[in-house]
């Protein structure tokens, strides 16, 4: 459980830094292309510098950082200035707690279940960052995709490696066919590239009988997805839509089914 909450902690970190990394990463090379030496700047990754109020500044004391725990004591509030803290930050904890515990109780303490843990971690980072941002990396999407080729290849009980290669490529090539079609109908681009890798990795980890499931989670969370925001006014027809998202949490909820429940091979 302890472990669990420990993965889920660094995991906010993870959402939070790395589109700003990533940003800055951007801009510098952008600077470098216009022979602009980019601006000096404090060492800024996952590890450096220490967590900080988004409020007051004022670093985050140890103490007051240990998962779930310091967020209940403190009542959600940082300890300097009282400005709120955002209770995602325990649910994504708590988050990597019961994930932890699922794939344990479902593949017990072996190898593939580190995997899938690490997986659905993953996913759990992708699905934030894409809802915050609209940015899937391809710093965590390519290297997910090989993992998933490499566990395939190398652990029995999971997707084999045939069914993974046929995963990774229908997965990449079913949304590659739906954007340039919706391309050719609209004149406008439906998703990005970084979904066409995210169904890829997918379709690697889970195999191609995978896909339809996933896609059918992702489509139908989507579209209640649109329909809310367009019914509460906080979206119209030309919102765009974390898409990314519902394919994590299509990859998630489909990691779990039987492989009965799978459309068959035959």
């Amino acid at each position: 459980m302890a472990v669990g909450l420990a993965f889920g902690s660094f995991l906010n970190v993870v959402v939070h830094r790395l589109p700003l990394m990533l940003s800055r990463q951007w801009r510098a090379e952008a600077l470098e292309l216009l022979d602009i030496a980019p601006p000096a700047r404090p060492r800024f990754d996952l590890l450096l510098p220490r967590s900080r109020c988004a409020a007051c500044n004022v670093p985050i004391r140890v103490l007051d950082n240990i998962p779930v725990v310091s967020w209940l004591a403190l009542r959600g509030r940082c300890r300097h200035c009282a400005a709120s803290i955002s209770v995602r930050y325990p649910l994504v904890e708590l988050a990597g707690a019961v994930l932890l515990l699922a794939v344990l109780h479902r593949w017990g303490l072996t190898p593939l279940a580190a995997c899938h843990y690490a997986l659905l971690m993953t996913l759990l980072a992708l699905a934030l960052m894409d809802f915050d941002t609209l940015l899937l990396p391809d710093q965590i999407t390519l290297p997910l995709l090989w993992l998933g080729l490499i566990v395939a290849a190398a652990l029995p009980g999971g997707t084999s490696l045939v069914e993974a290669v046929y995963g990774a490529v229908g997965g990449y090539l079913l949304l590659w066919l739906f954007y340039w079609a919706h391309r050719l109908l609209t004149r406008r681009e439906g998703m990005g590239y970084g979904d066409f890798k995210l169904l890829a990795a997918l379709g690697a980890w889970l195999g191609w009988r995978a896909i339809l499931p996933i896609v059918l989670v992702a489509s139908t969370a989507g579209v209640l997805y649109a329909v809310v925001g367009l019914l509460r006014g906080t979206s119209d027809r030309d919102t765009p839509i974390p898409f990314g998202t519902f394919l994590c949490l299509g990859g998630a909820t489909t990691l779990f089914l039987p492989i009965s429940l799978l459309p068959s091979g035959e």
